[in-house]
C-alpha cells in the first residue's frame, strides 16, 4: 500500500530573537556578518515553561484545524525530538491524550535530529505498508535553545525552536518514495549534549572557554562545526545519487530540492557542489532559523503555500548522530 503526505502545518514560539538583539550581547559581531554567513535574521525561542511536547501539541492542533481532520481517524502518533518532556513516559503518549485521540492509537518517540523527518516518513510508510496504521500523525519538535549556553554566540545565531505536524495517510498530495538512510556513530560526539541522561546524569560543571573565548561545557550543547561540515560534504552527494538511482531519476528530473536548512553557508556549498539550479533549490530559514528536525517540513509547508510542490521533490536531511536520510516525493 502506498503512503502519502496528506497535510502539513507548523508552530513557532512567540518569542523572537533578532540579529540586532544578538549583536547587543556580542558586539564583536555585526548584523550583516550573521546574515551573510548564517542566512538567518531572526529565530523563535521557546518560553521558559514551554516544552517540545507543548509545541508539538500546538502544531498538531493547528494541523487538525487548518485541514479539518477528523481526530478519530488518527491511529498512530510518532514524535521526533531530542528534547522530550520527560525521560519517561514517551511525550507522544502525553500528546495522544492531550489531543483526545483514541486509546487504540499507537504512539512512540524517536530520538533524531536533522534527518528526523526522513526517518519519520520511512517509519510511517512502513506502518502503512504493514497494515498497522492508516493515518499517522508525524510530529517533530525541538527546544535546542534550552541546551545552549547563553554566551554561545555561534549556536545561538543558528538554532531556532519550533515544531511541525504532518498527516501521513493512504492518500494525499505527495506520494512518499524510496529511502536512503544511514548513520556514522563514530562521530557521535561532534554534536552532543553530554550530561543529563544516564551516561552523565549529574552536571559535570566543567565550563571553560576555547581560544576564541567561546564557552565549552559538557552541560550544554557542543557542536564541532568543521566536523559536521566535512561529514555533510562527504555523505550528501553520494546519498543524492543513490536515492535518485532508486527512483530511476536524474538531477534534471527533480523539480525541487529541499535540504535540511542547516545554515546558508553549508547548504549553498552543497548546492554548488552538486550543480543544483538555484531556482530548484528551496530555502526557508531567514525568519525561523535551524529548527533541526522541523526544517524540512516547515520548508515544505511554505513551498506548498507558494505553489512550488509539483513533480519530483527531493528531501535530504543530515547532521547530529551522525545521521543522514533522503527520499523523493512525487506530487503529480
Amino acid at each position: 500500500m502506498e503512503a502519502y503526505i496528506k497535510a502539513i502545518s507548523y508552530y513557532l514560539p512567540e518569542k523572537v530573537v533578532t540579529n540586532e538583539q544578538l549583536v547587543k550581547e556580542f558586539p564583536e559581531w555585526t548584523v550583516e556578518k550573521i546574515a551573510k554567513k548564517i542566512g538567518i535574521n531572526e529565530r523563535h525561542i521557546a518560553a521558559e515553561d514551554e516544552t517540545a511536547g507543548d509545541m508539538a501539541f500546538k502544531a498538531a492542533e493547528k494541523l487538525v484545524a487548518e485541514n479539518e481532520i477528523d481526530k478519530n481517524e488518527i491511529d498512530f502518533v510518532l514524535l521526533c525530538t531530542q528534547s522530550p518532556d520527560y525521560f519517561l513516559p514517551s511525550t507522544s503518549t502525553i500528546i495522544q491524550n492531550r489531543l483526545g485521540l483514541s486509546t487504540k492509537c499507537g504512539a512512540f518517540d524517536f530520538n533524531l535530529g536533522c534527518s528526523g523527518y526522513e526517518y519519520g516518513l520511512a517509519v510511517a510508510k512502513g506502518l502503512i505498508a504493514g497494515g498497522i496504521a492508516q493515518n499517522i500523525l508525524l510530529l517533530t519538535a525541538e527546544t535546542y535553545n534550552k541546551h545552549i549556553h547563553p554566551k554561545d554566540k555561534g549556536n545561538r545565531t543558528i538554532f531556532g525552536d519550533g515544531a511541525s505536524a504532518s498527516l501521513i495517510s493512504t492518500e494525499g498530495f505527495a506520494k512518499i518514495g524510496e529511502f536512503v538512510l544511514g548513520s556514522d556513530g563514530s562521530g557521535f560526539d561532534k554534536l552532543i549534549h553530554k550530561t543529563g541522561a544516564m551516561r552523565h546524569y549529574q552536571p559535570l560543571n566543567d565550563l571553560h572557554e576555547d581560544e576564541n573565548g567561546n564557552p565549552l561545557s559538557s552541560d550544554y550543547l557542543f557542536m564541532d562545526g568543521k566536523a559536521i561540515f566535512d561529514f555533510t560534504a562527504d555523505v550528501v552527494p553520494p546519498m543524492i545519487e543513490e536515492v535518485l538511482a532508486k527512483h530511476q531519476l536524474t538531477m534534471d528530473d527533480v523539480d525541487l530540492f529541499v535540504f535540511h536548512q542547516a545554515n546558508k553557508y553549508m547548504i549553498n556549498y552543497l548546492r554548488k557542489l552538486m550543480s543544483i539550479d538555484k531556482d530548484k533549490f528551496y530555502v526557508f530559514m531567514e525568519t525561523v532559523g535551524n529548527t533541526v528536525s522541523s526544517t524540512i517540513p516547515i520548508a515544505l509547508c511554505e513551498a506548498q503555500k507558494e505553489g512550488k510542490l509539483h513533480g519530483n521533490i527531493l528531501l535530504a536531511g543530515f547532521g547530529v548522530g551522525l545521521s543522514y536520510g533522503a527520499t523523493v516525493l512525487n506530487c503529480e
